[in-house]
């Protein structure tokens, strides 16, 4: 996991960054007013942003990170998801400081996404301060659960 600032990307990868930033403004967080967004960049260089969407009948809801995932899946399953960004904004609706991190389940759906076209997805998590670039998802979830760990 290395930690770098926006002037040290790439412009491709400050341009997915920025998506993401600018997707926490689709949230619908009436409970948690915690605003979340992400965007997925695909092979052929397209991008589909997703927000946290919230709902009153827990667990209802979904994460950023899914629902750009899901959406540039049923848009576009034969093109692999090569990268994604994630930022949030606090109940102030300001950026956070700290990069803010996918939850167990999203973690779960990126590493099925490498999976499914065995390839790995480079995660950029957002943070005013600085901002982490992941080469894969199994380099924040050591201990996998997909192919033969599932088989017992």
């Amino acid at each position: 996991i290395k930690m770098c600032r926006m002037d040290e990307l790439t412009p491709d990868e400050q341009q997915l960054v920025n998506k993401a930033v600018d997707a926490t403004a689709n949230s619908y967080s009436p409970y948690s007013h915690f605003r979340v967004g992400a965007c997925v960049r695909l092979e052929d260089g397209s991008m589909t942003i997703g927000a946290n969407q919230e709902n009153s009948a827990f667990p209802a809801g979904l994460c950023a990170e899914r629902t750009a995932i899901f959406a540039a899946q049923a848009q576009h399953p034969e093109l692999a998801i090569t990268d994604i960004a994630i930022a949030a904004k606090n109940v102030d609706g300001v950026l956070l400081k700290k990069p803010v991190s996918p939850c167990g389940s999203c973690r779960q759906v990126i590493l099925e996404i490498e999976e499914r076209y065995r390839r790995p997805v480079r995660i950029f998590l957002y943070g005013t301060d600085g901002i982490y670039v992941i080469d894969s998802v199994k380099d924040m979830l050591p201990l996998c659960f997909v192919g033969d760990d599932m088989c017992g």
